[in-house]
């Protein structure tokens, strides 16, 4: 297996191809893509509805399968993973933010924090809640701990999931449109917790078609019809 632990390179794609079957024909969403996300930094990835982000957000995780091609995650090569592993390595290696959130409704904000914990083996009665009551305050929203999510306000649930997303402290944060369903105000918040936890040392992936963005962020990657549209380029 590839090792990447003293590597600048946190990710490597390799020519990642993504082809989805459908019974009018083959819909090639991802076709070839090869980049190094290199640790410490804000990527973002940006491109209109359909360019192939979401699919792309789907490789890197690994909950959808490459066609052909490789992705290695500090080491790892996602795609050698079967199932089981993949599952296992994502919770305690990846922390994922969506767009709409994907809180769990009936759960207190504390507790949907500590649900990575538990499904990755990694809770403990004490020191699971007080970890989760640490990442509500860093994203300040440790005084709406036992409220659940239809209670408090969307840009409040996004803090909610991001501190959800740094349970088992990933490496890695894939964000999908994390500000897409906010208003501008509460948007700017949240990329400046993004920019935050950079400063701190982790690595943000973050898909979006908001190109006013773009120089806010230290590496940038345009994707159209499942290409790299230009290279890669520093702000």
């Amino acid at each position: 297996m590839e090792n990447q632990t003293q590597s600048p390179v946190l990710v490597k794609l390799r020519e990642v191809v993504k082809t989805y079957h459908t019974p009018a024909g083959d819909f090639p969403a991802l076709r070839g893509l090869s980049a190094d996300f290199e640790r410490g930094h804000l990527i973002g990835v940006i491109g209109k509805s359909g360019a192939g982000k979401s699919t792309l957000v789907n490789m890197l995780t690994g909950v959808d399968h490459l066609s052909s091609g490789e992705i290695w995650v500090d080491g790892v090569g996602v795609h050698a993973l079967n199932e089981n592993e993949l599952a296992l390595w994502r919770g305690r290696n990846v922390g994922v933010i969506y767009q709409s959130f994907q809180l769990l409704p009936n759960l207190t904000l504390l507790d949907n924090v500590m649900m990575p914990m538990d499904l990755c083996g990694l809770y403990h009665p004490q020191r699971s809640p007080q970890r989760a009551m640490e990442l509500l305050d860093l994203v300040e929203m440790a005084d709406q701990a036992f409220k659940i999510p239809s209670t408090i306000s969307g840009g409040q649930q996004q803090r909610a999931a991001i501190a959800r997303a740094l349970a088992n402290d990933p490496q890695l944060i894939v964000a999908d449109e994390p500000t897409g369903s906010l208003d501008s105000a509460t948007a700017e918040t949240i990329f400046l917790l993004f920019e935050r936890l950079v400063a701190q040392g982790k690595t943000i992936v973050m898909v979006t078609h908001d190109h006013s963005l773009a120089r806010r962020m230290t590496r940038i990657y345009h994707i159209a019809d499942g290409l790299w549209i230009d290279d890669e380029k520093d702000y």
